[in-house]
């Protein structure tokens, strides 16, 4: 099963926060599981730092993705125009784009909001 990781979900399981699902951490940690992290969650936490919403090392993440072998999945133009045609159950950009993502790459998406459910996608918590 393919792992799209949302922000939050990111951030969690490098932080070992036990927020993260124990069910979403065994399917992370199992090595039969590719896990992908979305180039839109590297801009939003970019963001969220430049606002000081986020204190994070962005070097030092960058390091932990490939520590954890973790895939980063570009943004690409059929994404974007994926996420443009969402309905508007949920409007934040980031979020709409990894629903995108998910759904146009048969990835399972792994979130806590529980506003995915009113999308056709496979959530995991």
């Amino acid at each position: 099963m393919k792992i799209l990781l949302d922000t939050h979900a990111l951030l969690w399981w490098l932080a070992d926060d036990p927020q993260l699902s124990a069910h979403a951490r065994s399917l992370i940690a199992s090595p039969s599981n590719p896990v992908l992290v979305s180039a839109v969650s590297g801009w939003e936490m970019s963001i969220k730092k430049a606002l000081d919403k986020l204190d994070v090392d962005l070097d030092v993440l960058q390091l932990e993705l490939e520590k954890n072998a973790f895939e980063i999945l570009p943004v690409s133009f059929e994404h974007g125009i994926a996420a443009g045609a969402l309905p508007l159950h949920h409007r934040d950009p980031f979020d709409r784009m990894l629903i995108a993502q998910a759904q146009s790459e048969s990835l399972y998406l792994v979130s806590v909001d529980s506003r995915f459910a009113d999308y056709d996608v496979d959530v995991i918590w």
